[in-house]
């Protein structure tokens, strides 16, 4: 009922009524642009009626409850309703000035319930123009102002005309966390959203005061914090304090109480099911006893649940549990896995995707039409969606049907902006470094991934386009298209120059749970040239090749996450195979590397590399094929300038292995939290020339130092201090390396 309905009752409202009557006739009167027949319509009465007292109220309460007429009475006499009426104005236009962005123009509009062709109430304008003002203060727009004018038309109708004064967006010029004495506020700031304003991010939105965009970032400390197993965490409150004119200190205040760990974690399962097919589980349980709290370890271990539930078919069962805290900061775990009532899937019906495809939502689900409704698949489907990275938003509701077994599920996208520009600058040790590209995430609307990119170095000039279709032809693979050109100069280091040219053609696919397998053919065509000091056996390897190669990749990740990850391993091999060539060799590389935490601010990583390159048919293997390894892979020696040398030449070789290992150090000042410092021990090797073992040398090279990582305000900065332990005689050293670039 409206809310306005009592008081338009009691002061408007009019109804005559002697006795009760059979109606016989209905005039309606008053009405102007809604005909006799609507008004008698809604009114839902009918000539031969049989009225009573609270029927004519429910006359009246019905007309009001339309919007259309701010005044109703009825009356019934000699078996004649009469219906008398005033009308509402209508909404003949709305108006918004003072704002030239169209975007935002739109969005304002949205927020309004009163529209065009609307009956205009005049009780509800206040709450619209409550409605733009917070939407405006939401969007950063903290010192706008709204003001409504009605213009009166002669034909019953208005124009409401919203003046806006947007003036200055605050801006967001400080951020602090008080109560954080865990954590380094850098890495709270690597967290949420919201950004200080800084002169090189005037391309971002995210610099400005947003309700939203704060409501985020406390949800993502939180997340963070209970990760971290501080189980009582709680953002208490965020400030915002003006400084000057437009810009504010943005305050998060955080407590975040004692830590937590693991205890006791039971699994129950149904009698009826074999305890074999949960064994994994078992084992993930032992291992989280007597780890900090975390959140994540929970969701992981729901998702082997859900894993082991698809592939053993127990398609109707939900995996839940609950929190015991047994003392100051111990906390008991009970996962209960039950069965749920039997329920199918009817339709699905997908709503919101104005670009985007609706096989490319459907292709992402991992339920169908027909199929059993179970919890675990639909909470994929969702997921699934929402990492696309093509939505803002996923809403994903479960309804009921006129068969009680049977549940459509309506999915309600958001789409969000999937195009990106980026370039970069960068100068280090080694040299300038130029880039430019441009990706689009969602071509024509069908997920299609694509890239172009210009890479400019002092040794090379690299450009590239690369396109991912998903779902190629209906299935769970994607095509891989991939086009560059590559002119390298290593006159000065490794003796040739060379141009390749490189189109790829392949496929991509999770094989199972975390691995993945992608196959490419690639064919490639290389124009090699020497110069006048390189030995015989490289000149000889002037000229033009031509190959066609199969290569692949296995790649298991088991990372935390991508981005500075803490705990976690990944593990990738990849094999390039010749099919045709002008020199047959195969290729094989393998890294690993794991994470281990060892404080809060404390991370080791160890890693492994090896790779090697064999001649098939008895020829050298290509001086632009040989392996060199990274000046990342063995600090303390100039890149390209260590391993096998003929006269004066680098010329790489075929084998090539390094092993590092690294920990982070704890910041001991303030002011230095910007920073992030590393200890490190690298030790490699490259070896083996198969046209000449005399130049061959099998000394292990290694070196130590400091690594430092600073986020300055013009882009990240890397310092290297390596000092070497072991090396050949003819090795380059390289004591001290720094590179500093940005995007933007």
């Amino acid at each position: 009922m409206n809310k306005y309905f009592l008081f338009f009752f009691i002061f408007f409202a009019k109804v005559t009524f002697v006795n009760a009557e059979i109606i016989k006739s209905i005039y309606v009167n008053g009405n102007e642009r809604i005909t006799d027949e609507t008004v008698i319509i809604f009114s839902q009465t009918n000539i031969g009626d049989d009225l009573t007292i609270n029927d004519l109220n429910k006359i009246v309460k019905d007309l009001y409850e339309t919007d259309f007429f701010k005044n109703v009475s009825v009356n019934l006499k000699n078996n004649i309703l009469k219906i008398e009426v005033s009308e509402n104005n209508l909404v003949q236009s709305i108006e918004i000035n003072g704002v030239k962005n169209k975007k935002l123009k739109q969005s304002l509009l949205d927020q309004l319930t009163l529209t065009e062709n609307k009956s205009y109430i005049e009780e509800k304008s206040s709450d619209e123009t409550l409605k733009l003002s917070n939407f405006l203060k939401r969007s950063g727009y903290y010192f706008s102002n709204v003001d409504l004018n009605i213009k009166q038309n002669n034909n019953n109708t208005v124009n409401l005309i919203y003046d806006i004064t947007l003036n200055q967006k605050a801006v967001v010029e400080n951020i602090s966390f008080s109560g954080n004495k865990v954590f380094k506020s850098r890495l709270l700031h690597n967290i949420i959203v919201t950004e200080e304003n800084r002169f090189w991010k005037f391309l971002s939105k995210k610099k400005y005061l947003n309700e939203r965009q704060i409501q985020l970032d406390q949800r993502l400390l939180e997340n963070f914090y209970l990760n971290k197993g501080y189980y009582n965490v709680k953002i208490s409150q965020t400030s915002a304090n003006v400084i000057q004119d437009n810009k504010f200190n943005l305050i998060y205040n955080i407590n975040a109480g004692k830590k937590f760990f693991f205890n006791n974690l039971n699994l129950n399962i149904p009698t009826d099911y074999d305890p074999d097919n949960f064994k994994l589980i078992l084992l993930l349980l032992d291992d989280m006893k007597d780890k900090p709290y975390s959140l994540n370890s929970i969701n992981n271990l729901l998702n082997e649940i859900d894993n082991i539930a698809i592939t053993k078919q127990y398609e109707f069962i939900n995996a839940s549990f609950s929190e015991n805290i047994i003392n100051e900061n111990k906390i008991n775990i009970d996962f209960v896995i039950t069965e749920s009532q039997k329920l199918y899937v009817d339709r699905i019906n997908i709503l919101g995707n104005d670009i985007t495809n609706e096989t490319v939502i459907r292709n992402l689900l991992v339920v169908d039409e027909g199929d059993p409704l179970n919890e675990i698949l639909n909470n994929k489907s969702k997921n699934k969606i929402k990492s696309s990275g093509l939505f803002a938003n996923v809403d994903y509701k479960i309804l009921d049907t006129n068969n009680e077994f049977k549940k459509d599920i309506e999915i309600t996208v958001t789409e969000q902006p999937t195009g990106e520009i980026t370039a970069g600058a960068g100068y280090g040790s080694s040299g300038q470094t130029f880039s430019f590209g441009i990706k689009e995430n969602n071509f024509s609307g069908t997920a299609s991934k694509l890239n172009t990119n210009l890479s400019i170095t002092s040794k090379s000039i690299k450009g590239g386009f690369n396109i991912i279709i998903p779902n190629y032809n209906y299935s769970d693979k994607s095509l891989r298209l991939n086009l560059s050109r590559a002119s390298n100069d290593y006159l000065t280091t490794s003796g040739f120059e060379n141009t390749i040219t490189n189109f790829t053609l392949g496929t991509g696919f999770e094989y199972k749970q975390d691995l993945f397998f992608t196959p490419l053919i690639v064919f490639e065509a290389e124009d090699l040239t020497t110069n006048n000091t390189a030995s015989a056996s490289l000149k000889k390897q002037d000229g033009n090749y031509n190959t066609i190669e199969l290569d692949y990749s296995f790649l298991y990740d088991k990372r935390d996450q991508s981005f500075r990850p803490t705990d976690g391993y990944y593990s990738n091999f990849n094999q390039s195979l010749p099919l045709l060539s002008n020199d047959y060799s195969l290729s094989n590389t393998y890294d690993y590397k794991t994470y281990h935490k060892l404080s809060e601010n404390t991370v080791s990583n160890v890693s492994f590399h090896i790779s090697a390159i064999n001649s098939l048919d008895g020829s050298d293997v290509r001086v632009s094929d040989r392996i060199y390894l990274s000046p990342r892979k063995l600090r303390g020696f100039e890149p390209g300038k260590i391993g096998p040398k003929d006269n004066q030449d680098f010329i790489g070789g075929n084998y090539a292995s390094s092993a590092s290992l690294a920990t982070t150090l704890p910041t001991l000042l303030p002011e230095l939290e910007s920073m992030d410092f590393n200890i490190f021990f690298d030790a490699g090797n490259i070896w083996g020339v198969d046209y000449d073992s005399s130049l061959d040398n099998s000394k292990i090279r290694s070196s130590t130092g400091i690594s430092i990582d600073w986020l300055t305000p013009i882009g990240p900065l890397n310092f290297v201090f390596a000092q070497p332990l072991t090396k050949a005689s003819t090795d380059v050293e390289q004591s001290f390396r720094f590179d500093i670039g940005t995007t933007f």
